[in-house]
C-alpha cells in the first residue's frame, strides 16, 4: 500500500507528481491512499515521493484541464478518481471523447460543478468597505463556496479588482490582495468580515429603483441566484419584500383580466399597455425604441399575431406598418376583413435587430425572448378573447402554443387552444417578400390570402354557433 500526501484540498501540483511517480511504478489504483496534510493515513503504507521514480509521460492536454478544474471538488474520493483515469488513459488515450464512460462522466460532473461554483463565487461575492490604520480602505467579503475553489479563483478577483486591496474570507481558506500580489491564509469566521459600509445603503436604494416587477421570474432567479447566496449580499435581503409587491401588483392585474370586465374592457386594456411599455422581462427592451403593443378593438372575434416589430414599426409604436404590414393590408383587404375590425399584435414587444452602419438589420427572436412575452400575448387575449387567433409565421405559432410547430404541418388545420379558441397557422407576410420568384410569390401570395378567408370564415361560423 502506498499513501500519497498533499499540502492542500486543492494541491493540484503535489497531486500531478505524485501520480506520475505512482504511474511510473505501475501501482495500481487500488494500492494507493491519498491524505491532506497529515491527516492519519495507512499506517503501514509506504510513502509515495516524487523522487521514488523517475522518467515522463504524456496525457492528452484535455485530462489536465479537466483534472485540474475537477480536483478542486469536495469529493473525498476525487483524488482516487483522478488517479484511476490517469492509469486508464495511459493504455486508453482516447478514453476521455468516450463520454458514455462512468468514470469520466462522473469526473466530468465534478469539474461542472465547480465551473458552476466558481461562476457563483464572480457573481455573487459583495466587497464592503473597512477603513484601516493610516488611512488607507480595505475591501472584505464573506463567502461560502461549494467546493474548494478559492485559490484557483483568486486570479480572476486580482485581474477584475487589480487598484483595490481587498480580502476574501471563506470558511477553510482566506485569499488578499494588496494591488501586486495574492497572499492567502487560513479560514475565517463570517463574523471577521463588516456587516455593512455607507455605501451599501446607496446601493439598496437604486436596486429597489430599477427593480421591475415585469421581470420577475422567480424560478428562473433562485435557479440562477439560489438563496444560500442571499444572506451575504446586500440587495437580496430586499428581494422578498420585492417580490411580495411585484407578485401582489401581476395577480391585480390578471385578476383585472380575467374579470367580466364589460364597458371597463378598455380601462383594462389601457392599463395592460402601460405595464408593457416598462416591460424588461428581456434584454431586447434595451436597445429597442419602444415597446410595440397591439392594436384593436377589444372584443375583435379575429386576432392576428406577427413575429415581432421591424424597423418602421419600432419608429412608430404601431404593429405592423412597415413593408411586410403593406403585404398584410393588401392581402386582408383581399379576404374581405377588415383591419379596424381585428386585434393585431405580436409575439415579440421589442424589435430584435443587428446594427450594420446605419442601418438596423432585422434578427429572429430566440425562445428565451419568445417566452418572455408570452405573458403579455395570453394577458392580450383574456382581454379580447378572440374566436379565432391566426398564427402569422413559426414564431407567432411556438408563442401561442407554447411549443415548436413548423408552418408545413400545422397550416389549414384548426388547433384548439387552451381557453377553447381557434389558432390556424399560416405565413408571415415577410415571407412573401423574401421570395425571388416572382411567378412563386404571386402563388403564395394567393394561397396566404386563402389562409385569410379560412378564418374569417371560421369566425362567421363560431358567431352562427
Amino acid at each position: 500500500m502506498r499513501v500519497a500526501t498533499l499540502s492542500a484540498e486543492d494541491d493540484f501540483d503535489g497531486w500531478r507528481a505524485a501520480a506520475r511517480t505512482l504511474a511510473l511504478a505501475q501501482v495500481p489504483p487500488h494500492d494507493v491512499v491519498w491524505q491532506v496534510g497529515e491527516r492519519p493515513a495507512d499506517l503501514f503504507g509506504d510513502e509515495a515521493s516524487p523522487d521514488a521514480a523517475r522518467g515522463a509521460f504524456s496525457v492528452p492536454r484535455p485530462f489536465v484541464d479537466l483534472a485540474r478544474t475537477a480536483l478542486c471538488h469536495r469529493d473525498p474520493e476525487r483524488f482516487a478518481l483522478l488517479y484511476t483515469l490517469l492509469v486508464r488513459l495511459r493504455a486508453q488515450p482516447r478514453l476521455l471523447d468516450d463520454q458514455a464512460d462512468p468514470l469520466v462522466q462522473r469526473i466530468e460532473h465534478m469539474a461542472k460543478d465547480v465551473r458552476r461554483d466558481m461562476h457563483k463565487m464572480r457573481a455573487f461575492v459583495r466587497f464592503r468597505e473597512l477603513p484601516v490604520d493610516g488611512g488607507e480602505t480595505r475591501y472584505v467579503a464573506w463567502f461560502e463556496p461549494d467546493n474548494h475553489i478559492v485559490r484557483i479563483n483568486a486570479d480572476f478577483f486580482a485581474r477584475r479588482f487589480a487598484t483595490m486591496h481587498w480580502s476574501i474570507l471563506t470558511p477553510e481558506l482566506s485569499v488578499h490582495w494588496d494591488g501586486e500580489a495574492l497572499a492567502f491564509a487560513p479560514g475565517a469566521r463570517k463574523t471577521d468580515a463588516p456587516d455593512g459600509d455607507p455605501l451599501e445603503e446607496m446601493w439598496k436604494t437604486y436596486y429597489a429603483a430599477i427593480f421591475n416587477p415585469a421581470r420577475v421570474k422567480v424560478g428562473a432567479m433562485t435557479k440562477e441566484m439560489p438563496r444560500k447566496y442571499w444572506k451575504n449580499m446586500p440587495e437580496t435581503a430586499l428581494i422578498p419584500d420585492l417580490l411580495a409587491g411585484a407578485q401582489k401588483r401581476e395577480s391585480g392585474m390578471i385578476e383585472t383580466a380575467h374579470a367580466d370586465i364589460g364597458d371597463n374592457a378598455g380601462a383594462a386594456w389601457d392599463a395592460l399597455r402601460g405595464e408593457a411599455a416598462g416591460c424588461t422581462r428581456c434584454p431586447l427592451y434595451g436597445p429597442a425604441t419602444q415597446t410595440v403593443f397591439g392594436e384593436g378593438p377589444v372584443d375583435a372575434r379575429l386576432m392576428f399575431v406577427g413575429e415581432q416589430p421591424g424597423d418602421q414599426e419600432d419608429l412608430a409604436g404601431r404593429p405592423f406598418v412597415g413593408p411586410a404590414g403593406q403585404v398584410f393590408d393588401r392581402a386582408i383587404d383581399a379576404a374581405g376583413i377588415d383591419r379596424t375590425q381585428v386585434y393585431v399584435t405580436n409575439a415579440v414587444k421589442h424589435f430584435k435587430f443587428e446594427q450594420r452602419g446605419r442601418r438596423r438589420i432585422h434578427a429572429k427572436p430566440g425562445a428565451p425572448e419568445i417566452d418572455a412575452c408570452r405573458w403579455w400575448i395570453e394577458q392580450e387575449r383574456v382581454l379580447v378573447r378572440p374566436a379565432v387567433t391566426v398564427a402569422l409565421g413559426a414564431t407567432a405559432a411556438r408563442s401561442l402554443l407554447g411549443k415548436v410547430v413548423t408552418i408545413s404541418g400545422s397550416r389549414g388545420r384548426a388547433i384548439t387552444l387552451a381557453d377553447g379558441g381557434e389558432a390556424w397557422v399560416t405565413v408571415h407576410p415577410s415571407y412573401l417578400l423574401r421570395l425571388p420568384d416572382k411567378v412563386q410569390a404571386e402563388e403564395e401570395y394567393q394561397r396566404f390570402v386563402e389562409d385569410l378567408r379560412v378564418a374569417q370564415a371560421r369566425v362567421a361560423a363560431a358567431a352562427d354557433a
